[in-house]
């Protein structure tokens, strides 16, 4: 699933494709991945405009243009790609922008879990935007700590929580709290200052990293890299990798690096 640092990678690739090139046309091949606007409307306000520099905010992406801003959102599979017009259009193209200079941006997903949306203005960008918490990059120490202090719920189910910090997935989320030394399913209030403050620190830390690699890397130093062996070892100490489930999400720790609260 797209996380915060595969939407950056993807904020990257609207910049070296589409900023500053028109859109010559839209074409929208699977209405089912347009939400609040039109197959006509879509094209009436894209095609003619020029993208301008693209925003990012949690696990959504701006795609700011001279007139409306598109509004993207990945879901579980979604992806975009530059390509050319002459390009093969593979299955789960759904909605292709061809550009000035033979260049094409193509929105991809194959379960189509989300999709796209269409803002004439700030006041829009910002209502559909209005349920999302601070972006988990841009969050600063104080606003982290005190968005964790009054949520009541597990420490895992806090940090995928849209509303509450935007950005994380359940692999990010897995692999900070392995790095900080805390149970997923802790308790958010029960947190201590130290141990928010070491938490908000291997965040930033892993946030950094994995916007560089452009996804949550399966690095062999990282959880994420064994969550998935037949019999996963923890690469810090080689105990045994539990897993279970917290609200639905499949969840994997350490039992010796992330021990019990007591």
């Amino acid at each position: 699933m797209p996380e915060l640092p595969d939407v950056e990678g993807f904020r990257k690739v609207l910049v070296s494709c589409a900023k500053g090139r028109r859109i010559r046309s839209v074409d929208v091949r699977d209405k089912g991945v347009l939400h609040g606007v039109s197959v006509r409307q879509l094209r009436e306000s894209m095609e003619g405009r020029r993208f301008t520099e693209p925003e990012r905010h949690g696990k959504w992406l701006l795609a700011h243009t001279d007139g409306p801003t598109l509004l993207l959102h990945f879901g579980m599979t979604g992806r975009l790609l530059c390509a050319r017009p002459d390009d093969a259009v593979e299955t789960h193209d759904r909605v292709l922008f061809t550009l000035s200079g033979d260049h094409q941006l193509r929105y991809r997903d194959q379960r189509k879990l989300q999709g796209l949306w269409l803002a004439d203005d700030d006041p829009a960008v910002a209502r559909l935007l209005g349920r999302q918490g601070p972006d988990a990059l841009a969050v600063d120490r104080e606003e982290f700590e005190s968005a964790l202090s009054s949520r009541r719920g597990h420490i895992k189910t806090a940090l995928t929580d849209q509303s509450v910090l935007a950005g994380l997935g359940n692999l990010l989320a897995d692999e900070i709290l392995w790095r900080a030394g805390l149970r997923p399913s802790i308790r958010a209030d029960v947190l201590t200052e130290t141990e928010r403050r070491r938490l908000y620190t291997h965040m930033r830390r892993t946030l950094r990293s994995a916007v560089t690699a452009g996804c949550v890397p399966p690095r062999d130093s990282w959880l994420t890299g064994h969550r998935d062996d037949p019999a996963p070892s923890c690469p810090r100490c080689g105990a045994h990798l539990r897993r279970s489930r917290l609200a639905g999400r499949g969840t994997v720790w350490c039992p010796r690096c992330q021990p019990d609260e007591t």
